[in-house]
């Protein structure tokens, strides 16, 4: 829906937000575990696993979706892994510094649409670049000295597509999910449930 919003947080909006992160933060670290574990599925071609990688960019885009305030995305992102390393996360600290450019990458979204629109497209391109962030940080990080054309493309892409998918799709059907139980009510995307 196309509305102009306040760009000033309400002490709820900081309270559901931190809400929102604390439990992805937990999500994260437990999906840490799931990464491990689904190492050896992917051996036929490792890039693959980048399928599963849009569960650690839903705060963003959830964040962006329910808040609606300039640096909801970033805020949900860098708390969600802040916590996670805190939890202790098997890449430590490190997860911060990828929360930020994460969420960095979903606020471009809302901020192209000057915070005015929150329909399923913007989140989707939310989630996309969300992703686009995510791989390049790992580019940068992790896989630098892997083939570009063999490994580090199809990371990039299967990343980018996972994230539109599962953070930027599901993080929209989750926002109308908890708009339809009344749970956002005090927020405009539970006002608005049929445009959410």
């Amino acid at each position: 829906m196309s509305q102009p919003t306040s760009s000033r947080w309400r002490t709820l909006d900081i309270v559901i937000a931190s809400i929102l992160a604390v439990a992805f933060g937990v999500v994260f670290w437990a999906w840490g575990f799931v990464w491990s574990a689904t190492e050896a599925a992917f051996t036929f071609f490792p890039p693959a696993q980048a399928v599963i990688y849009g569960v650690w960019l839903l705060p963003a885009v959830l964040g962006g979706l329910v808040i609606r305030k300039p640096g909801a995305a970033v805020y949900c992102e860098l708390l969600a892994a802040l916590i996670s390393a805190l939890l202790g996360s098997q890449w430590g600290t490190v997860v911060i510094m990828q929360g930020l450019a994460q969420g960095l990458g979903a606020e471009l979204a809302f901020l192209a649409v000057g915070y005015r629109s929150f329909r399923l497209p913007v989140a989707t391109l939310a989630g996309a670049l969300a992703g686009l962030a995510a791989a390049m940080f790992d580019q940068v990080r992790y896989y630098y000295a892997y083939d570009f054309a063999t490994v580090r493309l199809p990371y990039l892409v299967i990343t980018v597509i996972s994230a539109a998918l599962i953070a930027g799709m599901g993080g929209w059907a989750l926002t109308r999910a908890l708009a339809q139980t009344g749970v956002l009510d005090r927020f405009p995307a539970g006002r608005d449930r049929a445009a959410v």
